[in-house]
């Protein structure tokens, strides 16, 4: 079996990409985290499958112990994935997207079907119309003092090391379903994702609203893997109906978790593993 080190791999511009490597089997599966603009947090939901196949997971460029610097084009994310995979000497592989990732697996289908073995899609991707369910959703699940505060830390234009922390905990608490738990969950994941790279986030947001993936769901259907599958949270502030939606137009398996919001993994990890691990299994090959 090849080794695959952890470690950083070069790009053809000189930028550096932190990678990580677990696992063992002959299929492997390469792991895409949300965001855009935050470093790689799939660790937990690696360590779910990586018994039955390597898993390769990345920071991509300008987050994390990525470099910063060169193109922040959603192309040039593409054509890192593509680097990636032969640098770790993959001809084809199982992608795992979540959130953010789910639409970066999905434009990556589209550019180069032949390299996709299999997929699997973590609360994503989420096509319209859904934001102004979201929003709602969001607003609700604030109280009028942390919305005053979120609008109050958004308006200021240079945020403190304090300030920051709060203003992602104020931004992500939302996420989650439960909602006893959802500002621990939220302000932990605001002290370990940072720096946020905001321009990045601008960027890829815009190029997807340019060329979005509902334009091209027809496409997507005809090359979709065997077997690929959308697993979300009904408890997502993101509405679940649109992942259903999407399965319908896909002719794909959609399995919605009760009780559980944006990160299923962390609200109900016994249904959440056996339902991830069903569906790479299925897929490896």
């Amino acid at each position: 079996m090849a080794a695959y080190p952890s470690g950083v791999i070069e790009m053809d511009d000189g930028v550096l990409l932190r990678t990580w490597t677990t696992g063992q089997g002959a299929t492997p599966v390469v792991m895409l985290h949300g965001g855009p603009g935050v470093p790689d947090y799939l660790a937990p939901v690696a360590d779910l499958v990586d018994d039955l196949c390597v898993v390769h997971r990345y920071d991509q460029r300008g987050t994390g112990g990525s470099g910063r610097v060169g193109e922040r084009l959603l192309s040039r994310h593409l054509r890192d994935l593509a680097a990636l995979l032969d640098a770790w000497g993959h001809d084809r592989v199982v992608l795992v997207g979540h959130s953010y990732g789910t639409n970066l697996a999905g434009y990556f289908l589209l550019a180069h079907p032949e390299r996709v073995a299999g997929l699997v899609l973590l609360a994503g991707p989420f096509l319209e119309p859904w934001r102004d369910a979201h929003r709602a959703a969001q607003r609700a699940r604030r109280t009028a003092d942390q919305q005053a505060r979120l609008e109050e830390l958004d308006a200021t234009a240079a945020r403190t090391e304090a300030q920051e922390i709060e203003y992602l905990a104020l931004s992500w608490c939302t996420d989650h379903a439960d909602r006893a738990r959802a500002w621990e969950w939220a302000l932990a994941a605001a002290r370990a994702l940072r720096p946020i790279n905001y321009a990045m986030n601008a960027h890829l947001n815009a190029a997807m609203r340019a060329e979005p993936l509902e334009a091209r769901v027809p496409e997507l259907k005809e090359l979709l893997p065997s077997g690929a599958m959308i697993i979300g949270g009904a408890g997502d502030s993101r509405p679940a109906g649109a992942l259903r939606r999407l399965g319908a137009r896909l002719d794909c398996d959609v399995d919605i978790i009760a009780d559980a919001g944006h990160f299923p993994w962390l609200e109900e990890p016994d249904r959440f593993a056996a339902s991830f691990r069903a569906a790479v299994a299925r897929q490896l090959r």
